[in-house]
Formats: structure tokens, sequence, C-alpha cells
């Protein structure tokens, strides 16, 4: 039987745009009441707006989610203006693009920080208070279809989303005593601004929310994660997939490596 969303308080990350904003703004419609964060609070003021456009209330915490005590500030805020909190969705991240024997260490320590240690410390920080108020619950990390396996130039970010979807599967068998559902969400391609930051940071000139060699068979919109994240918390599951296909090609590639790097060298016409 699919849960009831309405009048539940959800927090959510990165949600000034892309997967986070949309999830909220999705979440609001059917009924939940949401706890914002990011670092942009022009955007998750017009976000907040959108949301009370919809009928149903939210509040912004704004700051990076590595700040120190944010994830307990996100928690505190979600009690003291609807007295809990009983989803959290870890969705902010970000990638870079590097060759492994090039790549900058104290980059790839950054971007762990942000896309696994933070996303790992409001979840973590989550279950332990809903441990301690005997409470059910649902927490979620934004992993990537690319947890399961990666692509050249992009190990680092595939590391972090690998990390993050091993935690969740392990949380999920470890808390289902306590009523708490665990969930990754593994999205493929999607038009954010994911690939212009990425760009940015790569020191690319080009601005693009979607890869060159992206097929359109496999890019999305934020939409479409959003309401795959939706229907998980009415009918939560371990792993949230945006598109069969890519779910099934990652458990061909994780059997058969020698199959993939074949494959990837010829679309990468490496």
């Amino acid at each position: 039987m699919a849960r009831t969303l309405t009048d539940q308080v959800i927090i959510i990350t990165g949600a000034s745009s892309g997967i986070g904003a949309a999830t909220a703004l999705m979440c609001a419609e059917a009924g939940m009441d949401i706890v914002l964060s990011a670092r942009r609070a022009d955007r998750l003021e017009k976000v907040e707006q959108e949301i009370k456009q919809r009928g149903r209330q939210a509040i912004s915490v704004v700051g990076d989610v590595t700040d120190d005590g944010i994830s307990q500030r996100m928690l505190d805020t979600a009690q003291a203006k609807f007295g809990r909190f009983d989803v959290v969705f870890s969705n902010a991240g970000y990638g870079f693009e590097s060759s492994v024997a090039d790549m900058d260490m104290g980059k790839l320590r950054q971007i762990f920080e942000v896309n696994f240690f933070a996303s790992l410390d409001l979840i973590q920080t989550a279950a332990r208070s809903l441990i301690n108020e005997k409470r059910p619950g649902h927490l979620l990390m934004c992993s990537s279809c690319l947890a399961k396996f990666t692509l050249p130039y992009y190990s680092a970010y595939s590391a972090t989303k690998a990390a993050q979807n091993h935690m969740c599967r392990a949380m999920s068998l470890e808390l289902r005593a306590h009523n708490i559902k665990v969930s990754s969400v593994h999205p493929i391609t999607t038009t954010t601004e994911f690939f212009d930051v990425s760009n940015k940071l790569s020191g690319k000139e080009t601005k693009s929310n979607v890869p060159d060699h992206a097929s359109s068979m496999f890019v999305q919109s934020p939409e479409t994660v959003a309401r795959a994240v939706v229907k998980c918390l009415r009918k939560p599951c371990p792993e949230v997939w945006t598109s069969h296909i890519v779910r099934s090609v990652a458990g061909v590639m994780t059997a058969f490596p020698r199959f993939f790097d074949f494959v990837v060298r010829k679309q990468a016409k490496m």
C-alpha cells in the first residue's frame, strides 16, 4: 500500500536548482512541507515562493553542506518550524573531469568532502535523531548511475557516488529494525547545471547542461528524477533508477568488464 505524504516534512540539500528544486516542488504538490538548503539565498527564496504558491510551507537554511554544524542546523530548523522531519534527501554534489594520473589530490579530497562526507554526515545525524526519538523516517542520497560503473575522466565523481551507494545499502539493512528506510537515487544524464559547473572546474571554456557525446535517449529532465523520488517516498525501495535500460546496462558492464571497456573506447573514440 502506498504511503501518504500529506503533511510530512522533507529536508532537501542542493535545493536551489536542478534535481533538488524539482523534487522540492513535486514534494509540495504531494502535500509535503520542505526545509530547503543550498548556498544561493536568492535562488532558495524563489523556490520557497513556488512551494507556497502550491499551498505548502517552506523554510531555507543557507550555507554550504561542508559548513560546520549545518546538518544539525537543518534538523533544528525543521524541528523549530514544523515540529519534526520525516524525510531527508541529501542531493547536493558536483563533478569535474580529470584523468587519474593527472588528478589534483586537493580537488579529489574536496569532492569527497562535498559529495560523500557531507552527505553522510547529514544522513547519519538524521538517523541518530530518528532512533533517539523512536520515529520512522526515510533517508535518501542522490547517487548516480555512475555508482555502478565509471567513465574515463569521471573517476572522482564516480567514486564518490559509489561510496554513497554502498553506505545507503548498508544503512538500509542496519536501520530496518528502527523502521527507517534508506534509498540511493541513481539518475542518468540530467539537464541541470552539473556539466556547466564541471566544465568550469575542469578548465573548459564551453557551457552546456549536457555533454556533447550524450545521446538524447539517455538524457532526462530534473522533473523525471523528482517523480521517481516521490514515487519512492510513497513506496520505499533500496535503489531508485530513472532508466531501466541503464540499470540493465550497469549490471552487464559489472559482469563483463572487458565488454564495458570495448564499448566505452568505441563511444569515446579512445
